[in-house]
């Protein structure tokens, strides 16, 4: 572990970034229909109970990366084969979303230039301020000043959808036309997993909280302010472009802020708004990026973990370029083949089954100690 510190505001920042970051570009629980918004907030909820889970594991080894801990949980030959099996989740989940940002970037700016520049060029930029500017500080200090500019653009953009007139709340109704059970489906089978306990790469990083107590207050707080923002932009969505039109887009809310027009002179807005998603698919990458080159060193008693960085930076690269050959198929992996593969195991069942062995551990340790 570098010898660094992040305050409890700094992770709540990174956070809600990493947690907004690609969830805001996609149609997140369009097939709960006008209902997206609960299926949202049901996910939201559900995810509070796993960051327990995650935490509970957190204050049984404070000091310690779960790379670590996980062998301590496991025996050094099971911890390590499972550990390498989470660091190799986060490089591909780091892959994905660059993907994400390189089909945006084609999409609606530079149609003619290739998918592998452009997600070259902003790999090339983690990696150089990986490297360069080292340490979980530099990146959480970023977040602060980037965070305040990413919210600026938000609540501009939601002034000037209102002032646009776009807005036709028809467009979300009925309410629970088929009752509570499609939106709570929804929840169980893709926004728990996307965007909330995605989040577990964060238990990559408690260990550099200067006040541990402040851990569970500050996940859930992060949590639900990014579940709020996904459930304010999936209603703004759906009442600008209406069910189908935001089901059938790629990328909803840039199709429904390219929509915005001023007093005649505002307007294709979009290209600016990109920026907001940038920034948050930035954080994302760099924190999946960081945490994968953490782990890797850690695991393999490398000193220097910036020496890792290019060639796990290109293997992100190469992966986002090679994981699909359309953007459909892409998004199709992610909502089908990658949740039974890798979200249900590696965030619902494996983390309480740690939980479980650990606490008869401490029960059995504790008890010695006694008698």
């Amino acid at each position: 572990m570098e010898k660094a510190k992040i305050s409890a505001s700094q992770l709540f920042i990174l956070m809600v970034l990493f947690e907004l970051g690609s969830a805001l570009l996609v149609p997140l629980a369009i097939r709960a229909k006008q209902d997206a918004w609960l299926a949202i907030l049901c996910g939201m909820l559900g995810s509070f109970i796993l960051f327990l889970v995650y935490h509970k594991l957190y204050t049984y080894y404070p000091n310690l990366l779960p790379t670590e801990y996980m062998q301590k949980i496991l025996g050094k030959v099971l911890g390590t084969v499972l550990a390498f099996v989470y660091i190799l989740y986060f490089m591909y989940d780091a892959s994905r979303v660059l993907r994400d940002f390189g089909e945006m970037l084609l999409t609606f700016a530079y149609p003619d230039t290739p998918l592998f520049i452009a997600n070259a060029l902003l790999m090339l930029v983690i990696i150089y301020i990986y490297t360069i500017r080292k340490g979980i500080e530099v990146i959480a200090r970023s977040g602060e000043l980037l965070f305040i500019f990413m919210y600026i653009l938000a609540i501009a953009g939601f002034i000037l959808i209102i002032s646009s007139g776009l807005i036709d709340f028809k467009n979300l109704q009925p309410v629970l036309e088929e009752g509570l059970l499609p939106s709570v489906k929804v929840a169980l089978s893709e926004t728990l997993y996307f965007p909330f306990t995605e989040a577990i790469v964060f238990t990559m990083i408690l260990p550099y909280l200067n006040d541990s107590k402040k851990a569970k207050v500050t996940m859930l707080c992060a949590t639900g302010l990014s579940g709020i923002n996904l459930v304010i932009t999936m209603l703004i969505n759906i009442s600008v472009l209406g069910v189908n039109l935001t089901a059938r887009s790629q990328f909803p809310l840039l199709s429904t802020v390219a929509s915005i027009q001023v007093a005649d002179f505002l307007e294709r807005l979009d290209v600016f708004f990109m920026l907001a998603m940038v920034i948050g698919i930035f954080f994302k990458i760099t924190i999946l990026f960081y945490a994968a080159t953490l782990g890797t060193a850690n695991l393999f008693k490398i000193t220097s973990p910036s020496r890792l960085a290019y060639p796990l930076g290109i293997v992100i690269l190469f992966l986002s370029v090679t994981i699909a050959s359309n953007f459909q198929e892409h998004l199709h992996e992610g909502l089908y083949i990658a949740k039974f593969i890798l979200h249900i195991p590696l965030f619902t069942i494996i983390p309480p089954i740690l939980l479980f062995i650990a606490f008869l551990q401490k029960r059995k340790v504790h008890g010695s100690k006694h008698s």
